[in-house]
């Protein structure tokens, strides 16, 4: 196959495949409301889902939730053959899904992330906030606890309860309460938490209280000036330009980055054959649209923002591939991009 067949032929059996689920999801419902898998031998359709279909548990979880939708709204099996929603998506929807609202629930969910489909459900349904809380974890669980929950506003969350000691560790959590409330749960080391209770202290005049939500806000708000300033050159009095970049450096002026920042509003600035950007706003790097090593100048017409995968992505295309690391190797320092 050639790239471009393979392309297309990846994203027929993808359309086959959102075309099945929604077939699936509508027998499923059926299933469900003749109670056939009692007949198999199961006391659920869960049961039945993962012990005769052999889904995985989170599997048949999302597609028996989209499936009982789909008995009551019709509209979510065209939907997911379609690829406009996903069954996780139909799944964190339901329980807010009523014949009044389901049409514009559904439709405002379209191609959007869990994470966005989240924040769209903290707008319908606001959490109420917690209490801030900051303790120590007991030494046996520190390895599987979150212990310093907070929100970006005045509060934040309780701890979660302990778990077994042999647990895997979570992950940090951002979970969305309201349309512009979060709540924060990290894991701080003991330096973190000396450097927090020292941040209370000195911030007592303007936080009497020492709520760790406003401490880390405003601290947040620090260091985003801070990188903003190193990487992009974002200064409130910019230096007055008094000399040309020599043509032999790689440098990009200080002026060229925060415009090239502003025009691509920063995120990558890839756009496919097809016109979709790619639009990732973390690991951006500067990019030389004619290379460097090809005498492409540091000017505001010639650098645009990639993020690291679409800048090695177009140094491939014209230099070449790369060669992986061999796994004895991994740990070396990676080498830079030649764009």
């Amino acid at each position: 196959m050639s790239n471009q067949e393979l392309l297309a032929a990846t994203s027929r059996v993808a359309g086959d495949e959102r075309r099945a689920t929604a077939e699936l999801l509508a027998l499923l419902a059926e299933v469900d409301a003749r109670r056939l898998y009692l007949g198999e031998g199961c006391s659920s359709l869960f049961a039945y889902c993962t012990r005769v279909l052999h889904f995985s548990e989170h599997a048949a979880y999302h597609r028996i939730e989209a499936a009982r939708a789909a008995r009551c709204f019709p509209i979510v099996l065209q939907l997911v053959a379609d690829g406009s929603v996903t069954t996780t998506t139909v799944a964190l929807l339901l329980p807010h899904l009523t014949l009044e609202n389901h049409a514009a629930l559904l439709a405002d969910a379209r191609h959007k992330t869990r994470k966005e489909v989240e924040h769209q459900i903290a707008c319908l349904a606001p959490k109420p906030d917690a209490c801030s809380i900051v303790r120590r974890i007991p030494t046996h669980q520190a390895a599987v606890t979150s212990g310093t929950p907070m929100t970006s506003g005045t509060t934040g969350a309780p701890a979660p309860s302990p778990l077994p000691a042999m647990a895997a560790e979570p992950r940090p959590k951002v979970e969305a309460l309201t349309s512009d409330r979060y709540l924060l749960r990290v894991t701080l080391s003991a330096a973190g938490h000396a450097n927090l209770r020292r941040a209370q202290d000195l911030l007592r005049h303007s936080v009497p209280s020492g709520d760790p939500a406003a401490v880390v806000e405003r601290a947040f708000a620090l260091l985003v000036e801070q990188l903003e300033r190193q990487k992009i050159a974002n200064v409130s009095r910019p230096r007055r330009v008094t000399r040309q970049t020599s043509r032999d450096s790689r440098h990009v002026p200080a002026a060229v980055r925060r415009k090239v920042w502003a025009r691509d509003e920063g995120r990558c600035a890839f756009t496919s054959a097809q016109g979709r950007r790619c639009g990732e706003t973390g690991r951006l790097e500067f990019h030389h649209l004619i290379p460097f090593a090809r005498g492409g100048p540091s000017t505001l017409e010639n650098i645009a923002l990639r993020c690291r995968a679409h800048n090695r992505h177009e140094s491939e295309q014209l230099f070449g591939g790369w060669q992986r690391p061999r796994p004895e190797s991994v740990g070396a320092s990676p080498g830079q991009s030649p764009v």
